[in-house]
């Protein structure tokens, strides 16, 4: 049986890895080049940034060509990693398990949660790794009665270097990726295709037959018993509706925020990123050196890259938004999450300043990469683990599933939805 794969991230990869296990003739088709980590040295465009000769998020892409960026409102960034191992190569390597929204459906994924432990070495980074700063503002949140916890990561601890730059690409390969599970896929004989972009399902019948290709004026088909979307949120929603099939009008995209202070010499940057997160109702807290809003955002350009201080805020926002079939992506803050954030940047401002972090304090970029929900599972798909909107032979293994934003890391979440995903296709 051959099978089509789209996309090479966590969903993406954690499939591919799967069904050369389950025998299968794997192709995964990934839009992006193959992934090549930062490694020019940030400080060196200090004076650039100082003066805003960076320009803004359009530069991001000439300077880190992995990430897709796009406004989706005015205030709001949505950033994807297009490339092999997709958003992973570009993630803080965060590991925990969220299934928000997936129980109250009768769906369990504790199975696969466990399975992904078992292949996956996750980690807390030890106290003595971290800045002395990062270990007081733990205590202060502690102090808050915020429940702080260590982190849990996929990282070899013997290879990481704390440069901070998880997000730009490990170049020590020391944070896991999905190029790991794609990497064992191809030992087993999958093909791995980059610079793919695929602009429809095919399907004849009602039953599915491949995918097609277009390479400037031309179109190329790729056959395949079975199509597997995991394109992410935002790829699978505009593969299904310029392919005339159901995509629902939802989008959430975990909601960021970072607070931004001052503390002389603290250098945040070095040392693994969200050491350890504050778990709250709706979002969660974490140090956190956002690198965008440093270098693009204006009101973060005046303070050294050694003297910021940072800690996200990660919201769990409403399902509001939508794919449209060109590409375009309409999401907007709504007046509910702005407010939740406003309390939580409140909370991350009483920690920096019972820490010793001093002002002013200044909001980062609202951006969101966490992007899903746009062909959720309800009650009835469960078992079958697919929405019976779609043909026979397609299936879809992201965060599109997930009905509710997490607020939390998702890469385990896509891991585990993409395994349950393939024993359902085993069992056809």
């Amino acid at each position: 049986m051959k099978a089509i794969i789209v996309g090479s991230g966590a969903g993406g990869a954690t499939a591919a890895y799967q069904l050369t296990i389950y025998g299968y003739q794997v192709t995964v088709l990934e839009a992006g080049k193959p992934f090549k980590p930062f490694t020019r040295h940030l400080t060196l465009t200090e004076p650039l940034r100082k003066f805003g000769l960076l320009g803004n998020e359009n530069t991001i892409k000439r300077i880190f060509p992995h990430m897709d960026v796009a406004r989706s409102e005015k205030d709001l960034l949505l950033v994807r990693g297009i490339t092999t191992g997709g958003s992973t190569v570009i993630s803080c390597g965060n590991m925990v398990r969220a299934d928000k929204g997936l129980k109250e459906l009768g769906l369990d994924l504790t199975p696969e949660f466990d399975a992904i432990e078992s292949i996956i070495p996750i980690k807390t980074i030890p106290v003595k790794r971290w800045r002395p700063l990062t270990q007081k503002m733990f205590k202060s949140a502690q102090e808050l009665h915020l429940n702080p916890k260590s982190t849990p990561k996929a990282v070899e601890l013997h290879k990481c270097n704390s440069c901070g730059l998880c997000e730009m690409g490990c170049s020590n390969r020391a944070r896991w990726d999905s190029m790991k599970f794609l990497e064992a896929a191809m030992e087993r004989g999958a093909s791995l295709h980059t610079s793919v972009k695929v602009d429809k399902v095919l399907i004849k019948n009602g039953q599915v037959y491949g995918v097609s290709v277009k390479s400037g004026r031309s179109t190329k088909i790729y056959h395949a018993d079975i199509v597997v979307l995991a394109a992410g949120g935002v790829g699978t929603a505009q593969i299904l509706k310029r392919s005339g099939l159901h995509s629902e009008d939802k989008l959430w995209v975990d909601i960021v925020l970072t607070l931004g202070g001052i503390l002389k010499n603290s250098k945040q940057l070095y040392e693994p990123p969200m050491a350890w997160y504050s778990a709250q109702e709706d979002y969660i807290l974490s140090p956190y050196l956002d690198i965008l809003s440093h270098y693009f955002h204006k009101p973060w350009r005046g303070v050294s890259l050694n003297d910021r201080v940072g800690i996200m805020v990660k919201l769990a926002d409403t399902e509001k938004g939508s794919v449209l079939a060109d590409g375009t992506v309409r999401k907007e803050i709504s007046d509910g999450d702005k407010s939740k954030i406003d309390d939580a940047t409140n909370q991350a401002k009483e920690i920096m300043e019972h820490s010793g972090v001093s002002g002013p304090f200044v909001n980062g970029m609202y951006n969101g990469g966490h992007l899903g929900g746009t062909i959720p599972l309800k009650k009835k798909d469960v078992k079958s683990m697919k929405s019976s909107e779609l043909p026979d032979g397609l299936w879809v293994a992201d965060l599109s599933l997930a009905p509710k934003s997490q607020g939390l890391p998702t890469i385990m979440l896509t891991c585990a939805l993409a395994m349950r995903v393939c024993k359902s296709i085993k069992e056809i």
